[in-house]
């Protein structure tokens, strides 16, 4: 439980995250000012099935009336794993004549000059399933050879009998004028209407063929599975008395409603991790912390996000499956507005083995779930990243998963055992090996992650959450120099809190060549008046409960002549008409706009070079109307340890007899010397004998690493 103070806010508020491994359930009781937190494990044949138990069990455990739950707000992971597990609809593209063949040409460029095996991300769209039609628009928006219904029809007809479930239609410079493309969807619903289809001028109307085409085709593939499981996820709550709409978190670490996330799913790819980035800025804006590295490891994978001035780092675009881990290049491009973070296959989940040269390795396949580790007793054989916690003391038998689950350490001694005998070393060191080698992979995605946006990891603070976060960050911290951590109230399940303090959000963006020294300001904010209405307007539905909303505009800009474009932040407006100031004040406002943040990414800009805007960006935010205050934790008596566990250390060369604190009985008074271990239900902060913990008035836990002694 964790306390806050509401006010004028009577009914409850859920928050479902569906991770690889566990699915977090948090509910919150603003009449009682309580948080209440249940983990189930993954029910990946149906993961609905696994939210309805969760869900269910924690209604009737804190006697939830289901008609006083006002919010339910959701993430999953579901289709990002559909894209990489390739477990999408039989889906369609169609496009215009002679570019059938673009989802694979690609850029032509090979991620790895020097890997003689390199293979790219396989097309989600096989060639025999792409069409083409005559219909083809200039790079103004002016038609050059109009739609032919008689040709959709055929074409289109043609993939309906190959069995395809889901059509992408991308035509040429359809980001200049979606016309083309508004007559092939009425056509194609008319003669098929239970074919899903996705326009690229509705999920991705900006310049470049092959990432918007990607795109669209992703989209595409996963829309009828969304559609599917978002159904069948609304079913099943209703069967639970629950009547509140359910919300989705977006990648961009914004809220939508559901009728959205059914039409552009593909905005939902990253939504777990967004809530996990969203949930570390919350917390760090509360003890004023305003630069983080957010730190979140689950049981299948860790993600690691810069929080800069309270805010999480944006991106325009990524990857989903990539062929090789870091390589740029070898996965799909898809062009959806995404909170910037970097995932590895590390977890409480992920197998360790032994590779080639004999070596130990850790993941990046994991056990997941199902069968999940060897401790869990559900059919799993080989140890993992959570076996060896166990056996290293971290983790409580007696309170895993705040005691709803039992886990077996003998069975995981036994796993450790056997591959210490391949490996010629005892269970321990194994253990142990399994628990370093996971920090340093952690460590190492976050120097590349960090160095690339130009910043020092020792600059910042390490925000640990997730079931793992708490129990690795002691060593990970060390491993990047940082020297000062955070573990928050109810860490083990922040993605799933993160997702009740998130705003609603809409993004929109569309591709236009302004050079704003000398084109028209008028036709520059015509089109940004357009981007922040339609941004405005699909927020509507969530203006009871979200708001006011305010628009943000910025563009992806560049000197004349580049090859590549960066994306700024605009001056609001208006830049032409009623409001607006003179012409050549807004010329410059918006020419100093992009300069300086240009020398923030370059250090300088060139000479007499002019500046042209690309794709013009709008933002729309709303806050929850109803904004949580949390109510300053109270001093208390003498804290006294739950118990005592041998716990390995390696500093220490072996095991300690350590105390054990129940994070539920913590207050402001407490201020301890390491080592020692602090369990909720969630997580198991461990803090080594040069950590020194104290808690603040806000309930966050500050681990402070002292410098090593020479």
């Amino acid at each position: 439980m964790w306390p806050y103070r509401e006010k004028h806010v009577a009914g409850w508020a859920i928050g479902i995250d569906i991770g690889g491994t566990f699915t977090d359930i948090v509910a919150l009781d603003y009449g009682a000012s309580t948080l209440y937190s249940l983990k189930v494990l993954t029910t990946h044949g149906d993961p609905a099935e696994g939210v309805a138990d969760g869900v269910g069990r924690i209604v009737a455990s804190r006697r939830i009336d289901p008609a006083k739950v006002t919010r339910i707000v959701h993430a999953t992971t579901l289709f990002t794993n559909a894209l990489i597990e390739r477990r999408g609809s039989r889906t369609g593209l169609l496009v215009t004549r002679g570019f059938r063949d673009v989802v694979e040409i690609g850029h032509e460029r090979k991620y790895d000059l020097y890997d003689l095996q390199i293979e790219a991300a396989p097309a989600l769209v096989e060639r025999r399933l792409r069409a083409e039609i005559g219909a083809r628009m200039d790079a103004g928006g002016r038609e050059i050879e109009p739609v032919n219904a008689r040709e959709v029809i055929a074409a289109v007809g043609a993939l309906v009998r190959d069995g395809i479930e889901s059509l992408a239609v991308c035509l040429l410079h359809a980001y200049a004028s979606d016309e083309h493309e508004r007559q092939v969807r009425e056509i194609v619903q008319g003669e098929f209407p239970d074919l899903a289809i996705t326009l690229s001028s509705e999920v991705a109307p900006v310049v470049r063929e092959f990432e918007r085409m990607s795109t669209t085709s992703a989209n595409a593939y996963i829309k009828p599975l969304a559609s599917r499981y978002l159904d069948n996820l609304q079913r099943r709550l209703r069967d639970l008395g629950l009547r509140a709409d359910i919300l989705m978190m977006l990648s961009n670490g914004g809220l939508s409603h559901l009728g959205e996330a059914r039409r552009v799913p593909i905005e939902l790819l990253e939504s777990g991790p967004a809530a996990g980035a969203i949930s570390a800025a919350h917390y760090s804006q509360r003890d004023r912390q305003a630069d983080l590295l957010a730190f979140d490891m689950g049981g299948t994978t860790a993600k690691l996000c810069l929080v800069e001035s309270g805010q999480p780092s944006i991106s325009f675009g990524f990857e989903a499956a990539r062929q090789k881990r870091f390589a740029e290049g070898s996965g799909l491009p898809i062009r959806i507005t995404t909170i910037d973070l970097i995932e590895i296959g590390a977890g409480g989940g992920s197998i360790a083995s032994q590779d080639a040269l004999g070596l130990l390795k850790v993941g990046p396949h994991s056990a997941g779930s199902e069968p999940g580790p060897v401790c869990y007793g559900l059919g799993g054989d080989q140890p993992t990243v959570t076996d060896a916690n166990l056996l290293l003391g971290y983790l409580n038998p007696d309170y895993f998963a705040g005691g709803t689950m039992s886990i077996d350490r003998e069975s995981a001694r036994a796993a450790l055992d056997a591959m210490g005998t391949e490996l010629g070393h005892d269970a321990i060191d194994v253990a142990w090996g399994i628990h370093d080698i996971v920090a340093e992979n952690m460590a190492g995605a976050a120097r590349v992650h960090v160095a690339e946006r130009g910043r020092d990891p020792r600059d910042f603070v390490l925000l640990c959450t997730g079931g793992g976060g708490p129990l690795h960050s002691y060593y990970v911290a060390q491993k990047i120099g940082v020297r000062t951590i955070i573990c928050p109230p109810a860490a083990g399940v922040a993605s799933a809190y993160g997702l009740l303090v998130a705003p609603a959000r809409a993004d929109r963006s569309r591709t236009v060549n302004v050079r704003p020294a000398v084109d028209s300001l008028e036709d520059l904010e015509h089109a940004y008046t357009a981007l922040e209405r339609n941004a405005v307007e699909s927020l509507r539905p969530l203006d009871a409960a979200f708001g006011p909303c305010a628009a943000r505009r910025s563009a992806d800009g560049r000197f004349a002549g580049q090859g590549f474009s960066l994306t700024v932040d605009l001056p609001p407006g208006p830049y032409a008409g009623a409001g607006a100031a003179d012409s050549e004040t807004v010329r410059q406002a918006l020419l100093r706009a992009f300069e300086a943040g240009y020398r923030e990414k370059f250090g300088r800009t060139p000479p007499d070079v002019p500046i042209e805007l690309l794709n013009l960006r709008v933002s729309a935010t709303a806050p929850p109307r109803e904004q949580l205050a949390h109510a300053d934790m109270k001093l208390a008596g003498p804290i006294e340890p739950a118990g005592m566990r041998a716990v390995y250390f390696r500093e220490s060369a072996g095991f300690v007899d350590t105390p054990v604190y129940k994070r539920d009985v913590l207050h402001p008074g407490f201020d301890r010397v390491g080592p020692m271990l602090i369990e909720d239900e969630g997580s198991t902060l461990v803090v080594g004998p040069r950590g020194h913990v104290r808690q603040l008035p806000s309930g966050n836990l500050i681990v402070t690493i002292q410098e090593q002694q020479a």
